[in-house]
């Protein structure tokens, strides 16, 4: 003899719920949760620096441009001025580099200038102490 214990049958009663009830476990966790972050002071996220009073210090002044051009035909120009002899660019170099504030010389040679004319000028640049010295356009000679 055996004894059927199925769901099935007609008894009426509802089945037994194996599974928990979870929502008054949330409501509770959210309320402690709340009440956590309320009771929580306020800190606020700053840091106290004692910054240096003064006068800020004066804009940088800029240096004087010199171009100096170095043409296909090897003529030197000083900021558009041809340069025929030597001398007188030895004194202009001399003359810039005797300033206090050096100008910049921005040398920019043609792409057939003559080796020997840019060499020339920056061999006296150098030796009479023109320091800022600066080659423009070099990216015409990148193959």
């Amino acid at each position: 003899m055996g004894m059927n214990v199925g769901t099935e049958g007609g008894s009426g009663e509802p089945d037994v719920m194996v599974d928990m009830n979870t929502t008054p476990l949330i409501d509770v966790m959210l309320v402690l949760l709340i009440m956590l972050i309320i009771t929580i002071p306020i800190q606020l996220h700053n840091v106290n620096l004692n910054m240096p009073v003064g006068n800020p210090p004066p804009p940088a002044v800029l240096p004087d441009v010199v171009e100096v051009n170095v043409d296909a035909g090897g003529i030197v120009s000083w900021n558009g001025e041809e340069i025929i002899d030597k001398h007188v660019l030895d004194e202009k170099l001399a003359a810039a580099a005797a300033q206090p504030n050096q100008p910049e010389l921005h040398l920019r040679a043609d792409k057939d200038a003559p080796y020997r004319a840019v060499a020339s000028v920056l061999a006296s640049a150098q030796r009479l102490g023109a320091n800022k010295l600066g080659l423009v356009g070099n990216e015409q000679f990148a193959q």
